[in-house]
Order: C-alpha cells, then sequence, then structure tokens
C-alpha cells in the first residue's frame, strides 16, 4: 500500500477490503526476551521483510477467493520511552522502509500502552474499509481474545502470530488459526534458543528467569 492510499484510508475515503497486520510491538519484544533470556542480537530480530513477503502471500491466497481486489496493510505498534528517540528511530525508519505504518506513542505512565490504539485501529478498518482477513501479533494476546472472536464470527479468517509457549489461548481457539512466528520463513536469521517442557532432553536443561529478582523490590 503506497503513503497516499494509506492515507486515504485513515480518512476514511478508501474503500478497498484490508487483510490488515496488527504488531504489538512492546509484547512481542516482551515475549521474544522472555525465549532468549535478555535482549535479542541481530540473529534474533524479526525480519520485517520477510514478515512483509509472507503478509503478501496471505493477501494473494485470500485474495484469490474475494469477489473484489484486496489489500495488504502492515502495522506496527510501539511505545517510545521519553529519552529514546535517536536509539528507536533507525528501526522505525526500517519498518517505515519495508513498507509498514507506525503507531508510536510516548510511554509516560505504566498505563500508556498501545493495546487500546491497536483494537480501536482494528474497528477503524472494520467499519471503514472492511477486514478481508486480520493478523495480529501478540506474544499472549488476551486482550485481543474476545474481539477476534467476535470478528471471526462474521465469517473473517483471523490469526495471531505468537510463540506458543505464551499463547496457549489461541493455540486452543478453534475459530483462530495460530502461527508461530519461528514458522514463518527467514523470520529469524538462526533458530530461537527454545526449550519446552513438553520436550526436554534427557539430562535435563535450565530454565531462565523472565525477569531479575530485584524487580521484587519495585
Amino acid at each position: 500500500m503506497t503513503p497516499a492510499d494509506f492515507a486515504q484510508t485513515i480518512s476514511g475515503t478508501a474503500t478497498t477490503p484490508r487483510v490488515l497486520l496488527v504488531w504489538d510491538a512492546p509484547n512481542m519484544d516482551m515475549g521474544l526476551g522472555g525465549i532468549l533470556g535478555g535482549r535479542p542480537t541481530a540473529a534474533h530480530r524479526p525480519r520485517f521483510d520477510a514478515l512483509g513477503r509472507w503478509l503478501l502471500d496471505r493477501t494473494a491466497a485470500i485474495s484469490a477467493g474475494a469477489p473484489d481486489p484486496v489489500e495488504p496493510e502492515a502495522t506496527v505498534f510501539t511505545n517510545i520511552v521519553p529519552g529514546s528517540a535517536e536509539v528507536v528511530r533507525p528501526w522505525v525508519d526500517a519498518l517505515r522502509n519495508v513498507g509498514f505504518a507506525v503507531f508510536a506513542k510516548p510511554k509516560l505512565t505504566d498505563d500508556s500502552d498501545v493495546d487500546a490504539d491497536m483494537l480501536d485501529h482494528i474497528e477503524l478498518r472494520r467499519h471503514t474499509t472492511g477486514l478481508a482477513g486480520l493478523v495480529v501479533a501478540s506474544a499472549d494476546g488476551q486482550a485481543f481474545r474476545e474481539p477476534l472472536l467476535e470478528i471471526a464470527a462474521d465469517g473473517v479468517p483471523v490469526t495471531v502470530i505468537g510463540f506458543r509457549e505464551h499463547a496457549s489461548w489461541a493455540v486452543s481457539t478453534p475459530e483462530i488459526e495460530f502461527v508461530d512466528l519461528e514458522d514463518i520463513p527467514s523470520v529469524f536469521r538462526e533458530p530461537l534458543p527454545r526449550i519446552s517442557l513438553d520436550s526436554l532432553p534427557d539430562d535435563g536443561a535450565w530454565l531462565t528467569p523472565f525477569r531479575p529478582l530485584s524487580a521484587l523490590l519495585k
């Protein structure tokens, strides 16, 4: 989708149905950090060009069976901690160069997350251009469960992208397709160091803490 097309969509003048991808950056970062036991290196940061190609393929498949043209729309929602703009800007610019729209919101309080903004955006598309498909990327995504089930009940294909360790609700919900992020081709340069309780090595494995013990003092 071109910048002009996106501007038309925001203004409500576009009419082409969308296969909408909504990426919950804070939540996906937290889920990935939990798997890695720390901040990801370049080898374990998601490649959004690969994600974009996956969305294009998904849109083409949906469009082939649709009576009218369908377009993809890729969006990333993120918080910006005060003072971090210079660090985050290259990542935001890279996303925009790939073709993703970015909604950035200051992280001023614990309550200033982007969940409500993502849900509002989904509802905007649902009631303006219309949804030919919906993909939500969120490591746990519990805040999306009821809205996604409601959209799926309308006959819209709904997909959740996440990590199987953290999204058991999506894995076990038949109305929703679950896709593990690592199963998308070329999203990671190297395999994630994942340890599953269902497939432990015979000699056992260490499971690293999700956060430092000192966090209990905060």
